[in-house]
């Protein structure tokens, strides 16, 4: 199973919103939102909610991409996350999530028995390709036990 199927499968708010997870790699993560008639706003575009969670699964996804190596020693969790709406959406909308630093450098801090914060940067995308938001949420590895 992969990431995305796996997320797709166990994250209930992934399927309430119908995501679909098209790419999920240790390097970028690309989840759509399909348009959808009731998740829009006022104005006939997807709501600010949904387009925060689409954005976060794809932060989530690309997480579980790079260190689903490491689930044994620590649990990813989002510690923090600041969104930017830059023009109306319409229509489906595209997540692409990128980490924002090497998963080398994350797992060397985890090693050393720190607990590694890094951002995740996420742009949502209109089917015109025009940038609609821009997201960074910033993950910890925290070491279990």
């Amino acid at each position: 199973m992969s990431v995305g199927e796996m997320l797709a499968a166990t994250v209930p708010m992934a399927r309430t919103l119908r995501l679909e997870f098209l790419e999920t790699t240790a390097e970028r993560a690309v989840v759509r939102l399909p348009d959808q008639a009731e998740y829009h706003n006022h104005i006939g575009g997807p709501h600010a909610g949904a387009m925060f969670t689409l954005a976060e699964s794809a932060s989530g996804a690309i997480v579980l991409a790079a260190f689903g190596d490491q689930l044994s020693r620590a649990v990813p969790l989002a510690v923090r996350a600041e969104i930017g709406y830059k023009k109306l959406a319409k229509g489906d909308v595209t997540a692409t999530a990128t980490l924002g630093r090497p998963a080398a450098d994350v797992v060397a801090e985890l090693d050393r028995g720190e607990r590694p914060e890094f951002p995740v940067a996420i742009e949502i995308r209109r089917a015109d390709g025009a940038v609609t938001g821009e997201m960074t949420v910033v993950w910890t590895l925290r070491p279990q036990g």
